[in-house]
């Protein structure tokens, strides 16, 4: 029999790691001292610790390890574990892929801009939310302070039931040199009676959306825009809805419009 401390240098198992095994039942010692409370192991102890190790090598948990190597699963069970394990570390492969291309992509960037791009974006889900707000066709995109002019002063009243940033939704999936359908909406705890032309609704969830953060004054959003559309075409993604700009920070928070922080939403789907 082997103490622990000689079990552990002949396994290539830490100390520590034997006694969580012993704790959880995984591999117990063959015999502990009652009065000295030291663990022995034997040389047959070797074959069971090594299928342990190479389990949890293979991703397995030690939950599924404790299941396979007591028997308790049929060939066919035993078959559906690893098929499912197959299939996670697929996954995991093909996301760990798409960030190599992604850093790949991103060198190229700095190495032709000698500086990291202004301009980042994440693919994140939005969830739905109720809003209130104002839809109407306006003569250019400068014009959309038309719509905010009659849903702002209403909420000057109701400022406790404000759940978030206003956003605008550009409902036209193209641009547009005139006529422009935009809706402007602030984000709702609960409802209240609003006055005409305010409209109250759930503003539905986004599967996948692609977020960029700009910095600066409206009049330079489009260079975010322009910067969004190159992204997507790098990464494969086209439009998939009208896009939504969410005014985080904006004139009533600050007057130096350098300040402003706009969150620009594109929804999209893989091509």
């Amino acid at each position: 029999m082997f103490k622990i401390g000689d079990f552990s240098r002949l396994s290539f198992v830490t100390v520590k790691t034997l006694h969580y095994y012993d704790e959880i039942g995984l591999l117990k010692p063959v015999k502990v001292d009652r009065f000295t409370g030291y663990r022995y192991y034997s040389a047959e102890q070797l074959p069971r610790l090594n299928y342990i190790v190479s389990l949890k090598n293979l991703g397995l948990s030690l939950e599924e390890v404790g299941t396979l190597i007591n028997n308790s699963l049929t060939t066919h069970q035993m078959r559906d574990l690893f098929v499912l394990k197959r299939a996670e570390l697929q996954q995991r492969l093909s996301e760990e892929r798409r960030r190599l291309e992604q850093v790949e992509k991103l060198l190229d960037q700095i190495e032709k801009e000698g500086k990291m791009p202004e301009y980042q974006v994440v693919i994140k889900e939005l969830p739905s939310m109720k809003v209130a707000s104002v839809r109407g066709t306006v003569p250019t995109y400068g014009d959309i302070p038309i719509l905010w002019d009659k849903i702002c002063p209403v909420f000057e009243k109701h400022m406790s039931i404000i759940a978030g940033p206003p956003l605008a939704i550009y409902h036209d999936m193209e641009y547009r040199e005139k006529d422009v359908d935009i809706e402007v909406a602030i984000p709702i705890s609960t409802t209240v009676p609003l006055p005409d032309p305010i409209k109250v609704s759930d503003l539905t969830a986004e599967a996948k959306v692609a977020s960029m953060i700009h910095r600066g004054p409206y009049e330079k959003l489009h260079e975010a825009y322009q910067a969004m559309m190159a992204w997507c075409e790098t990464n494969g993604y086209e439009m998939a809805g009208p896009d939504r700009e969410v005014y985080l920070t904006g004139p009533n928070d600050t007057q130096d419009p350098v300040n402003y922080l706009t969150e620009l939403q594109q929804p999209v789907k893989k091509v």
